[in-house]
This record gives C-alpha cells, sequence and structure tokens, in this order.
C-alpha cells in the first residue's frame, strides 16, 4: 500500500474533516492570493481554487478569500511556519501551518508532538529528508491506460509515473507542476489529488503496531488542528487508517 493510502481511506478522512478543511482552504486561497488574485497568472491561487472546490467550499467563500488575500476586504493577516520532528518509530514529520499567532501555534504542535509520543525538532533537523515536488494521483480503472498516462505525463514534464495498486502517482518538478497538471486534464483525465508535497527521499517504518498506532494519532490530532496545512511524514506504511 502506497504512503497516500487507499482512494476510500482517504475520502473519509476527508468527509470526517470537512469543516476543518473550509478553514484550511480559506486560509490557504487567501495566502495564495497574495501573489495576485487572477488564478490563470497565480499557479498557487488556481490549485488552491481546485483543492477548495474539491471539497464543495462555496463560491461566496472563495471570492472572500481571495479578495482578503489581495487586499480588497479586510482579513486576517497569517504567516506560514513549518516545524519539524519525529514521531514513534523515529518517522519524519513535518508540520506546514497557517497562523495569525505564532506563539499559540508552537505551543499547541508542541503540546501534540509531547502527547503522542513524538518529539519536536529544530528547524531543518528532518527536512533534509524531504524534496518539495508536485504529485498527482490518478484513479485506476475507467479505461485508463499506464502507457497513455506516462507519456502525456512525461511529455509535459513529469519526472517520474508509479504504478500503485488503486491509482497512478506522477511526480513532477515544482516548477513544472502547473504544466503536467493542465496537461493531464486536458488529455482527458480526472485528476484524485494535485498538490506540492515533501515527498521524503529517505524511509522510515514503524517497528511494531503500537508505534504506527501512535504515530497515526499524531498525525489525526496535528491534522486536527485549524493552523496546520498539510502534515508530510517519510512513513513507508499507510498512515490514513
Amino acid at each position: 500500500m502506497g504512503r497516500h493510502g487507499t482512494i476510500a481511506g482517504r475520502k473519509a478522512a476527508q468527509d470526517n474533516k470537512r469543516a476543518a478543511l473550509f478553514t484550511k482552504y480559506t486560509r490557504a486561497i487567501m495566502m495564495a492570493a497574495k501573489s495576485g488574485g487572477d488564478p490563470d497568472y497565480n499557479a498557487s491561487l488556481k490549485n488552491a481554487i481546485e483543492k477548495a472546490k474539491a471539497i464543495n467550499l462555496p463560491n461566496d467563500k472563495i471570492t472572500r478569500a481571495i479578495k482578503k488575500g489581495t487586499g480588497e476586504l479586510e482579513g486576517e493577516t497569517y504567516e506560514t511556519v513549518n516545524f519539524e520532528g519525529y514521531g514513534a518509530g523515529g518517522v519524519a514529520v513535518v508540520v506546514e501551518t497557517l497562523t495569525d499567532n505564532k506563539n499559540r501555534t508552537t505551543s499547541a504542535i508542541k503540546h501534540i508532538f509531547d502527547k503522542h509520543n513524538g518529539n519536536l525538532g529544530v528547524p531543518g533537523c528532518v527536512s533534509y529528508m524531504f524534496e518539495r515536488k508536485g504529485v498527482i494521483l490518478i484513479e485506476k480503472g475507467g479505461g485508463v491506460d499506464e502507457d497513455a498516462v506516462m507519456e502525456a505525463a512525461l511529455d509535459a514534464g513529469a519526472e517520474d509515473v508509479k504504478d500503485e495498486e488503486e491509482y497512478f502517482e506522477i511526480v513532477t518538478p515544482t516548477e513544472d507542476f502547473p504544466a503536467v497538471a493542465d496537461a493531464l486534464r486536458e488529455a482527458g483525465y480526472m485528476l484524485l489529488e494535485s498538490d506540492i508535497e515533501q515527498v521524503p527521499n529517505i524511509e522510515a517504518e514503524p517497528k511494531n503496531d503500537s508505534e504506527l498506532r501512535s504515530l497515526i494519532k499524531l498525525i489525526d490530532a496535528l491534522e486536527e488542528n485549524d493552523d496546520v496545512q498539510k502534515v508530510h511524514t517519510n512513513s513507508s506504511v499507510d498512515t490514513s487508517a
């Protein structure tokens, strides 16, 4: 099973956290819109809007978030703060947050790590184990052909296409991510997921079921925090349970 887990597992997790996702994607749109409010000229904003629409964030909320980001409407001021540490079994964890109160967020993240047998480290302690890459998932079935997917992805600038159990995983350089995603959509493929991720170049694995359960609880608790945008790990086993 891939690091992304099963399709059913990811969809169930998203449904269970829909309210929190609304908050997260609203903030992500606001931050992305600071670089320009037109998604045709702002790839980060375009991606944030697409992800928000995928969880059915209402259009009026998307519009308000864009206007807050561009300054047309008054809104909160957020900053990006990343945290690094270890979960159970020595699995590396990178936490991306958007916060209007760094001290509050730092205290909350530290508490979550401590509570779930983790250790919050200093900046740089685990980030060397990851590379920022574009990651696109295309669900198998419905006549999706591996060779055709690979040809379309590689021609558009992808680095690699991996055949996982339920989907194809396309990995791209960050600068080529928008072009590859657009090319795959134009070729008629439905993108199950598409985003810039921290892809591990060194993987770790919990040593037993107890460590895996602790790691899953840590990730779940982090993702439930409103300030947390993404949680990345270098776990080689599924943590979406």
